[in-house]
């Protein structure tokens, strides 16, 4: 992979590009160590392409396999329009991939007649062959006018880029600095490219036109400003005699300058070239033969190659074989500036009539023929956005949706299809979009089942977090004429998502009761899971009872339907049934990891992994680490957070944290940005410090954090966290003299939630009256704890005997002390609870007792993607079957296993399962 003198071999061909030329080649150089996703930005003509066209030589020359795709503002609606061109050279491999993302990849590009297909399987497909290909020599993925690539094809390539760290792949993209498509520096590390300086300017110039008159020179030099192309254009424009000054004034931007230049190269064609430039400039292939069919219609006569050829003698057009490109992406733009529109509508119909093998791409150009509303055209174009749909190609599908509004005639109609487009960019989270989508549409005639659904839009991107009752009460009046309607479905919607706002932050009880009023006039049965999701939500601990006994009804894979057995695990979590809640949530993660939903699979590892830490297991790896990862990818902020907290909890309860955990601040920033703040969240945050200050002892801090989730006045007040905090409140409160006020807490918690409470409701009161109990009553509360609720659970179990010991030392009991200290110190060992570990010995420590050393987990070596690749592969999994579950290539599922190995000293993956056993068996990572 050498690349001696190679900056000085493309010195000669590209000039002033030295210091660049040597970073990009070092990139290449360094394949073997690691992939990477690099970008170049700047303004047109600044030389973006042509430096990516030297890397694209050198990378040849040096071994590479090169795939390229240029994105063309023509065909930024086509869905995976700009995938396809790339994968072109490696789709005879896809007969090697994996029967599922074989088959997603070959819908996406319409080369399979499935029904629906699952996006992120078709991601993962191109993955694989990306690293397949980089298995034979290391591959250049080259990807020029990112910008005006279609959404769907950036969505793909972004999931790439985030994988290849591991790969011998690099990824080297060009865009314009207004349109970045992506700006996570995960995903990319962009590099603005600036104009070459005066020196290097000079050389190009002189090289290009050295007959200049030395006052032009001076003029070109000084308008160029260091960019290349308006080097050459503005030279090779003058230069001919046939251009004013004024043409290319410095007031005009730069772009328009080009254009001009690029312009006045077609004016004196003949009218068989301008046909096929004109047809080229509004194409949305780049199929030689079906732009000279087009252009014989618009001309009037048939165009063959030879006709065509002054377009290419001109440099306006390339070509490959069978294939075209216009020269330069300014080129394209300057033919539709001057093109009239009558003109452009007639080369669009051309082209529809030429795709009769393409029907989507046909539609589209049929649509863009016609000057005014036209109902069957905006009828084709929905059907077209379905079939985009099922392709997993839902920015495209909102495009067309869009499209098809606008050529509405009836205006119910119109808005209907806006609406489809909003709920599209929801699902994309695009909250801007779907803003300006609503702002229209809210002035327009609507059928009354479209106001339920724009009035569904309203606050959805906070899933309902923003908690307003007037908004609220709005979802249930629309909720009530669809019950009247029959609509069933739509009014469960609507309620649904009422009781979610009232979770995130509670309006108060009578927004509440209406909610609950209007479900029941719905008439369903009552095992119904959106009934008992919505009871649970709206958290009225009368009803509790009833929720939890309907869920018991229930199996744990609610008839192998994820929907159902994720409302399930709602209602479930929400009622404090911890227990049922796993299970539930179990059901719809292995479901939707096998059918590739990725963003709702985040939400459902959310949950789960709060469940996990309310029953007491402290495992990243099982949950929150990757609802994390996934909920950043999807876009869903809110789940984000709520997955960070549950990390940054799990950190404080196993290793401790003297400072504030960096990922609460991160939580705490979206809490905040959310309209009224979700509660929720920061109730959350304050439970993660307060378990944390705990851990080190530091009492009165702790009862500081964890006393606001109490305070109705605090935006961490949040009415059925409160439950889930009173133990470990009572803990602080002990220690700071403060039994009176959490003895309050506790009558207040009690008369909420009645004489029946779930599980982790009973978990919560049985430990706190026992904690603050006075010396007569607390050695019954603290048996009655031990033998009750908590009995089965190690996490809860421990927490009472570190209680109970540590009141009997205080009670200078001190040989009785030891036996419930030794208990509590082994079971947090146990469960992974170093932090408690060490408080429990610290009090052993106290009555005399020394020697402990904390027992050795080997997942303590192992990150969580670690564990969860090393759990997965002791059950017998393949690296390819791995890598299908977490959204990775096989090829970094085994450099992953490569480095599992030494630091668990084995040397096959048979050793993994014993290697990973401690204290006996612990359930696997989900």
């Amino acid at each position: 992979m050498s690349t001696t003198n190679g900056p000085a071999r493309a010195d000669r061909r590209l000039v002033g590009r030295d210091d660049e030329l040597r970073s990009l080649f070092g990139h290449l150089d360094a394949v073997d160590s690691g992939g990477r996703a690099i970008g170049l930005f700047g303004e047109p003509g600044v030389g973006k392409s042509a430096l990516q066209a030297e890397v694209v030589e050198h990378a040849r020359a040096t071994g590479f396999t090169v795939l390229t795709a240029r994105g063309s503002q023509s065909e930024t609606h086509l869905p995976f329009a700009g995938l396809h061109q790339l994968l072109r050279p490696l789709l005879s491999r896809a007969d090697r991939l994996p029967a599922l993302q074989r088959h997603a990849l070959l819908v996406c590009f319409a080369m399979s007649d499935a029904i629906q297909v699952h996006p992120f399987f078709a991601f993962l497909a191109v993955l694989e062959l990306l690293v397949d290909a980089a298995a034979d020599s290391p591959v250049l993925v080259c990807l020029d006018d990112l910008h005006w690539m279609d959404q769907p094809s950036i969505d793909a390539l972004a999931f790439v880029c985030r994988r290849i760290t591991g790969e011998r792949v690099i990824v080297l993209c060009t865009s314009r600095p207004e349109a970045l498509p992506f700006t996570d520096p995960h995903t990319i590390e962009w590099t603005e490219l600036q104009g070459i300086d005066d020196a290097a300017s000079a050389e190009l110039l002189d090289g290009r036109a050295p007959q200049l008159l030395a006052a032009v020179r001076e003029r070109v030099l000084r308008q160029a400003r260091g960019n290349p192309l308006a080097l050459v254009e503005f030279a090779g424009a003058l230069e001919s005699g046939r251009y004013a000054w004024t043409e290319f004034d410095e007031d005009l931007p730069m772009t328009t300058r080009l254009e001009r230049a690029f312009a006045t190269r077609a004016e004196h064609l003949d009218p068989a070239v301008r046909a096929v430039l004109t047809v080229a400039a509004v194409d949305d292939g780049d199929d030689l033969g079906d732009v000279l069919a087009a252009a014989g219609i618009l001309h009037g006569s048939p165009v063959d190659l030879g006709r065509a050829q002054p377009a290419f003698e001109h440099g306006l057009l390339t070509v490959t074989g069978e294939r075209y490109r216009i020269a330069h992406p300014l080129v394209g733009s300057a033919l539709r500036q001057g093109m009239p529109p009558a003109a452009r509508r007639e080369a669009h119909a051309a082209l529809a009539r030429v795709l009769t093998g393409h029907p989507d791409r046909a539609v589209w150009h049929r649509a863009s023929a016609v000057s005014g509303r036209d109902e069957p055209i905006a009828a084709e174009l929905e059907q077209a956005a379905g079939n985009a749909q099922r392709r997993g190609a839902i920015a495209s599908a909102a495009a067309w949706l869009e499209r098809a509004a606008a050529l509405s005639p009836d205006p119910r109609s119109q808005a209907a299809r806006l609406l489809g487009a909003a709920e599209l960019g929801f699902q994309l989270g695009r909250f801007s979009h779907v803003e300006q989508i609503k702002a229209q549409v809210a002035g327009m005639t609507l059928r009354h089942r479209d106001r339920s659904r724009l009035a569904w839009l309203e606050g959805v991107f906070h899933d309902g977090s923003t908690g307003e009752p007037a908004e609220v009460r709005h979802l249930v009046a629309l909720a009530g004429h669809a019950t009247g309607e029959q609509d069933a479905d739509l009014a469960m919607q609507l309620l649904v998502g009422a009781a979610r706002r009232v979770w995130w932050r509670d309006p108060g009880p009578a927004v509440r009761h209406e909610i609950v009023r209007a479900a029941e006039q719905v008439n369903l049965p009552a095992h119904d899971p959106r009934l008992l999701a919505l009871h649970a939500l709206c958290g009225f601990h009368e009803r509790t009872p009833m929720v939890v006994e309907q869920l018991a009804r229930w199996p744990a894979d609610a008839d192998g339907e994820p929907e159902l057995a994720g409302l399930l695990g709602i209602a479930a979590f929400c009622t404090g049934d911890f227990r049922h809640a796993v299970g539930f949530l179990s059901t719809p993660v292995r479901e939707l990891r096998a059918q590739g939903r990725m963003s709702l699979l985040a939400e459902a590892l959310a949950i789960r992994a709060w469940a996990e830490v309310y029953l007491g297991v402290f495992d990243p790896a099982r949950s929150a680490d990757e609802a994390v990862r996934l909920a950043d990818e999807t876009g869903q902020s809110l789940w984000a957070a709520t997955a960070r907290i549950a990390v940054a909890l799990i950190d404080a309860v196993r290793e401790g944290w003297d400072t504030r955990h960096a990922l609460l601040s991160e939580a705490e920033h979206v809490a905040l940005r959310t309209p009224n703040a979700a509660s929720s969240l920061l109730a959350g945050v304050q439970l993660a410090c307060g378990t944390a200050e705990l851990g080190a002892n530091r009492h009165e801090q702790a009862y500081g954090e964890l006393h606001r989730v109490f305070e109705p006045a605090d935006p961490a007040f949040q009415r059925m966290q409160q439950v889930w905090t009173l133990g470990y409140l009572a803990d602080a409160a002990v220690r700071t003299d403060r039994r009176a006020e959490a003895r309050t807490a506790l009558a207040s918690i009690e008369r909420l939630v009645g004489d029946a409470p779930p599980t982790g409701a009973a978990i919560a009161l049985e430990y706190t009256r026992a904690v603050l109990a006075d010396r007569a009553s607390a050695e019954s509360l603290f048996r009655a704890a031990r033998d009750g609720a908590a009995s089965q659970l190690p996490w809860h179990c421990a927490r009472i005997d570190l209680a109970h010991g540590s009141w009997l030392r205080r009670q200078r009991r001190v040989l009785e002390s030891r036996g419930p200290l030794r208990a509590a110190r082994s079971a947090f060992d146990a469960v992974g609870a170093r932090t408690w570990a060490n408080l429990a010995d610290q009090e052993l420590r106290a009555t005399g007792e020394r020697g402990w050393q904390p027992t050795s987990d080997p997942r303590e070596l192992l990150s969580p993607q670690e564990t969860q690749i090393a759990e997965l592969a002791a059950q017998g999994l393949s690296n390819r079957e791995i890598g299908q579950r977490l959204f990775l290539s096989h090829r970094t599922v085994s450099s992953h296993l490569y480095r599992i190995f030494p630091k668990l000293g084995i040397a096959s993956r048979g050793q993994l399962a014993a290697a990973l056993t401690r204290h006996g068996d612990r359930p696997p990572a989900g």
